[in-house]
């Protein structure tokens, strides 16, 4: 009786782990994510911070639930920026929402890309935006973004 009892108990966890998983396993669109905004934050000593305004879209059936998020930043190829917060909210279905995170720019990272673009090669910049945010176990969302930048013509 005692190892007909452990087999129905073993099942039982062995069945409610599949469709646990199931659900993990499903499949997703990525988020769409947009720079809504920057704003200036005051700094410490040799750094740039800046407050960046997410769009995050959702084009998903199912809402996407987030206690933190976490975003790098590069220009030209090159490592700008990072930023972390401990904001929480829900992107919901077929739906948008703006997540504020602040970043910090290095002088040596900002110097660098002030050198790279003194030169006239070209008026376009590079710049790529990757991140997660972060949901309950196993649930984190990442995403990325990319595009180029036009610089005004020198005159």
């Amino acid at each position: 009786m005692g190892m007909i009892r452990r087999w129905a108990v073993l099942s039982l966890i062995g069945w409610l782990a599949l469709t646990g998983g199931c659900a993990w396993l499903q499949s997703r669109d990525p988020l769409h994510v947009s720079v809504a905004g920057v704003e200036p934050l005051p700094g410490e000593g040799m750094e740039l911070r800046m407050l960046v305004k997410l769009r995050i879209q959702n084009p998903n059936e199912t809402p996407v639930a987030f206690n933190g998020a976490f975003i790098e930043m590069s220009v030209q190829g090159k490592e700008f920026a990072s930023g972390v917060s401990d904001q929480s909210g829900n992107v919901p279905r077929f739906g948008e929402s703006l997540v504020a995170i602040p970043v910090t720019i290095s002088a040596f990272n900002l110097a660098r890309q002030a050198m790279g673009m003194m030169s006239p090669k070209s008026q376009q910049i590079d710049y790529a935006l990757w991140g997660k945010l972060s949901g309950a176990t196993f649930e984190s969302v990442r995403f990325k973004s990319s595009g180029q930048l036009t610089l005004p013509a020198r005159q």
